[in-house]
């Protein structure tokens, strides 16, 4: 028996594949603004070398606070 074919049902596959390379297409825009952006802050961070050391002082003081028991 043959059945009456309107291409509905092609439209709704072609809509849902283009709306994954839709979906695939932003995910990929995003990575590349947040690696983007990431690069930029870094760059920025290394406009000003004395961070760095500041940072240091910073980590090593936490860790030390971190470390010591308290009193009994």
């Amino acid at each position: 028996m043959a059945r009456y074919f309107d291409g509905s049902q092609d439209q709704g596959t072609s809509k849902t594949k283009r709306q994954q390379e839709d979906q695939r297409r932003m995910e990929f825009r995003r990575a590349i603004e947040s690696y983007s952006e990431q690069r930029r802050l870094l760059q920025e961070i290394a406009d000003f070398p004395d961070l760095d050391s500041i940072n240091y002082w910073q980590a090593t003081s936490a860790n030390v606070q971190k470390n010591v028991q308290p009193g009994r």
